[in-house]
């Protein structure tokens, strides 16, 4: 499995982004030194197409069929990417306060701690529907890194497609998520261009 190793702050600073979306609230205090270069609008597709890949840790070649799999889908394609790609397992478990960071809950996915319907699921880019019951193994539930996790995210603002019984560590998908209930600042209509040249 290929994993990113980008530093996170330093790509954060390149795609003009703030980290707080990956769930990292630390800040980097270097500026961008760029020449007053004009961008074209192809570099500017390409940025939009590189921070939603950045932010839900989606290599090439998966969201390349994500797009493929947005535009079979009936209503906008841009808009159907990215409810395809908030409707990750790795990204709900995110949503749900279950982890702090988006690498958390990849990590939380692939260690098999989460269980989707009772059934266990190690996939991080397994789609969720509406309807599914997300939550930690029982197992699990006690241990000092989810005390930790709960305490560091109980500020955080869960959407409202999102049922969570923060308690249980267990939450429930009311419905998919609509673009306008994902605040991550992608322009996916730049991304559909991109794909349809």
């Amino acid at each position: 499995m290929a994993v990113n190793r980008v530093p996170v702050l330093k790509r954060c600073r390149s795609l003009g982004m703030d980290p707080i979306y990956l769930g990292i609230t630390k800040k980097s205090n270097r500026q961008l030194k760029r020449s007053n270069r004009k961008m074209s609008e192809y570099g500017l597709q390409l940025r939009e197409k590189q921070k939603a890949k950045f932010i839900y840790g989606v290599l090439e070649k998966p969201f390349r069929n994500y797009y493929a799999k947005a535009k079979q889908m009936e209503g906008m394609t841009g808009e159907n990417l990215m409810v395809l790609l908030e409707s990750r397992l790795d990204s709900v478990v995110f949503r749900m306060g279950f982890a702090r960071t988006r690498r958390e809950a990849r990590q939380i996915v692939d260690h098999k701690h989460v269980l989707v319907n009772g059934k266990q699921v190690n996939i991080p880019s397994y789609l969720i529907k509406a309807g599914d019951v997300i939550e930690i193994k029982e197992s699990k539930k006690n241990t000092t890194r989810y005390k930790e996790i709960m305490e560091a995210t109980a500020g955080n603002l869960i959407p409202e497609w999102l049922d969570v019984n923060s308690e249980n560590l267990q939450g429930t998908v009311k419905e998919l998520p609509k673009r306008e209930a994902i605040d991550v600042p992608v322009d996916e209509m730049l991304i559909v261009e991109l794909y349809s040249k």
